[in-house]
């Protein structure tokens, strides 16, 4: 299940409908309600927050959102960076053993403890950017 606030229109999220896991696009939230209208391919539907999960951010999400990997450049502490423009997420590991996400967007940087979903990186994108990435 996801946490409300973290639901905004353009997020891409997973629904469950019958048993089946899907990828959609958030069309509207209804936060009195609880529910959320996504797209799935060609159709939009509301689902309860129970239907809805978050999509853990890996590389193959990263590269989904059309961010590239950069070989290039060094991590200290080992991890990787990916680059979509002026912005870069770093996924590494802190030095007690447990994953951290570092964003950068010109001159702000955010170090994020733990993993972070691909919603939470839409809604930091957007914060940083001003722009919705999809």
């Amino acid at each position: 299940m996801i946490n409300l606030h973290d639901v905004k229109a353009g997020d891409t999220v997973l629904v469950e409908y019958e048993g089946n896991t899907v990828e959609g696009q958030v069309l509207e939230v209804n936060r009195e309600d609880k529910q959320v209208c996504v797209l799935t391919g060609e159709q939009e539907f509301w689902y309860d927050l129970q239907d809805l999960y978050s999509i853990p951010l890996n590389e193959e999400q990263l590269l989904k959102l059309k961010f590239k990997k950069d070989e290039s450049l060094s991590v200290n502490g080992g991890g990787q960076i990916y680059v979509r423009g002026p912005f870069s997420v770093k996924l590494h590991t802190l030095d007690d053993g447990h994953p951290a996400t570092r964003l950068d967007y010109r001159d702000e940087h955010r170090e994020i403890k733990g993993s972070i979903t691909v919603n939470q990186l839409q809604n930091h994108y957007h914060a940083m950017t001003n722009f919705h990435l999809d």
